[in-house]
Formats: structure tokens, sequence, C-alpha cells
């Protein structure tokens, strides 16, 4: 199994031979005042071949219509049913619905989804509730498991999907893909709907991965935070961690292994 960070949640996933492409966004900017500020570690048209989207919610720095004009139309995207069918509206054929209890396949069916609620308010409008709905997703094969948690908040059930799919099963999962925010002490809502670095490694303790990759950060420039506040701060923690060994910061562009339990160190 192989990840690679590209920037944001845009993460290009190699689990059971298949190549799977999260939360595209290759966007110069959020809008336009938040300027990206550092390049995609991929090209978008470096990437390679690619078998599956996964797309959480429909939030712009998750959600680019750019960069999703740009992307194969043979291939299946999944995302929340309510967002599957706004793009379908806007001429996405590929899009699929994936609602949470729901799971899917492709491969043959050798690589699983499985997708559950996230705890994040995904409306690209302000007008739009009808359209809030975010997901999680578990990637799985019988060798292997990933666990995408696109944005949500720590909560009691935050772990279930994890818990349904492989606890229940005596599986351990591989690999928590956890994003890290940091807003400021004035922002309390944040955590309604985030993550901070101190929410993501109480996660992993929960979740019991092999191994926690961290994203959301080093990208975009925010209205109340840099783009490195919150890596910053989950690196100086890191310091004197128990689970520092087991987090792994990938930079934009770079890859990280992991090979399967049997063959772990």
């Amino acid at each position: 199994m192989k990840v690679t960070y590209i920037g944001h949640a845009t993460l290009l996933l190699e689990i059971g031979g298949v190549r799977v492409l999260t939360d595209p966004n290759f966007d110069p900017h959020l809008g336009r005042f938040l300027p990206r500020v550092s390049a995609p570690g991929i090209a978008l048209d470096a990437l390679p071949a690619l078998d599956a989207i996964l797309l959480t919610h429909a939030h712009a720095d998750h959600l680019s219509f750019d960069s999703l004009d740009r992307l194969p139309r043979d291939i299946p995207l999944f995302a929340p049913p309510a967002v599957a069918r706004w793009l379908r509206e806007k001429r996405y054929a590929h899009a699929q619905p994936l609602a949470p209890g729901e799971r899917t396949a492709i491969a043959d069916g050798s690589v699983r989804f499985h997708a559950e609620r996230a705890t994040h308010q995904g409306n690209r409008y302000g007008i739009d509730r009808w359209r809030s709905a975010a997901n999680m997703y578990l990637a799985e094969t019988d060798e292997e498991s990933l666990f995408f948690a696109g944005d949500t908040a720590l909560m009691p059930d935050t772990h279930a999907l994890v818990e349904r799919v492989l606890w229940n099963a005596n599986r351990v999962l591989d690999v928590a893909l956890l994003p890290i925010g940091y807003a400021p002490a004035w922002k309390p809502g944040f955590r309604r709907g985030h993550l901070t670095h101190e929410d993501a490694l109480a996660l992993f303790a929960t979740l019991g991965a092999r191994a926690f990759i961290p994203y959301h950060w080093g990208t975009f420039r925010h209205v109340t935070s840099t783009a490195y506040d919150a890596i910053n701060r989950l690196r100086a923690v890191l310091t004197n961690h128990g689970s520092r060994d087991k987090v792994h910061i990938i930079e934009p562009g770079d890859s990280m292994l992991i090979p399967p339990a049997s063959g772990a160190a």
C-alpha cells in the first residue's frame, strides 16, 4: 500500500493494485483571497491512471470543479448521495452515491469502499443545507485497510466505521489518514466540525492503527490561521509523544509505502 500527499485533502492512495484520488483540489487559490502556498505534490496532468475518486463533501477546498473538469470521467466518483445528485445535475455522470452505512467495490470486488457519516457541515453555500452531508471512508482489501476521515469532529462514535468493518472481523486498521487544523482561542466552534492536532492524536489512539498520516496542512492560507500552524504544533507535541514513531508527516509530493502487517518490522 502506498500513500502520496498531494496537498490539503488530496491524496493518491494505492491499495490492492488500484489508484484512488481523494477530494481533488489542484487550484491556485481558494476563492479570490486565500492563495495556495505550495504547489500540488503531483501536477494534475502528471497523475497516473486512476481507478476511482472519493469525495467527502461539497466545500470548495474539497470539491474543485476546475479539478474535476480535468480528471477522467470514465471512473466512479463516489460522494454522499445529495452531493452525487448535484454533480450529476451538473453533468458529472460518473458521480455515484455512497451513503453512510453502505459499501461498494471495484477491481472485481477485491477493493471495497465503506462510507460513514462525518461530523461536519459540508454544504457549499449558506443556503444549501440539504447538501450538507459529509462522508468518511474506509478502503480495504483482504490484506490491507485505510481510513480517510475527510473533515470531521472528534465524537464518541468517530471510530464506528472501523469497528464495524475491521474490529468485528478481528482485523487491525493499517493506516489512519486524519486531517489536522488549528483555530485561535476566539474561534471555539472550530472543533464542532474539525480535528485539531490533539484531537487527531486522540482519534488515532482509539483507532489503534499501525500508522497515522496527517493531511489538511501546508497547502492553503486560511482566514484564521496559516497553512503550517497545525503541523508545527503537531511536530512540537510529537517530540515527547508515545506514538511519535507511528506518526508519519509526509510533505506534498512525498509518498509512504506501508507494508502488509505480516511484513511489518
